[in-house]
């Protein structure tokens, strides 16, 4: 996926004002709060997701991973790779997958691109933010199902988003 095309790989859910610019998928307005999301209209069991993203200091986002239904995206029927640098609960902020494995301390991503590589192979669940692991989990709730962009608040935009399948 890149700024120019990518989106018609993606559902939307929820009223985010998803766009392509200057070479980014972005995010900025989210009208009724709730969180919205770019879901893939493929499933996946084991892969690794390669995506770049820019994040606002404020920005409440993330990278949603085997979803059990693409169209109930959240942190109980997925895994959530977070970007939320000012979560109230920092101990599953950005790097962590929330409610799964935690990160301490708390990387902050806002205000630069950064690199997500997501893996998931079986059980395993591997978080690395800009080249620092930040996640080696094993958990077997979710085995497969397509994965998720979130805008919720703030800015976020996404370019270089790529998955190869295991």
């Amino acid at each position: 996926m890149d700024g120019s095309k990518g989106l018609e790989n993606f559902d939307r859910i929820g009223n985010s004002n998803w766009r392509a610019e200057d070479g980014a998928i972005v995010a900025d307005r989210n009208p009724d709060k709730t969180p919205s999301y770019l879901v893939t209209r493929t499933s996946y069991k084991d892969f690794v997701i390669r995506a770049e993203f820019w994040a606002s200091h404020d920005a409440n986002s993330g990278i949603f991973m085997r979803c059990k239904d693409p169209k109930d995206v959240g942190d109980e029927t997925c895994y959530e790779a977070n970007i939320f640098d000012m979560r109230p609960d920092p101990t599953f902020g950005t790097g962590a997958i929330v409610k799964v494995a935690k990160v301490v301390p708390m990387p902050k991503a806002g205000g630069k691109w950064n690199t997500y590589e997501l893996t998931a192979k079986g059980d395993q669940l591997i978080v690395v933010l800009n080249g620092e692991k930040t996640v080696d989990v094993r958990d077997s709730k979710l085995a497969s199902g397509p994965f998720a962009l979130q805008h919720g608040t703030g800015v976020i935009k996404w370019r270089k988003v790529e998955i190869r399948p295991l």
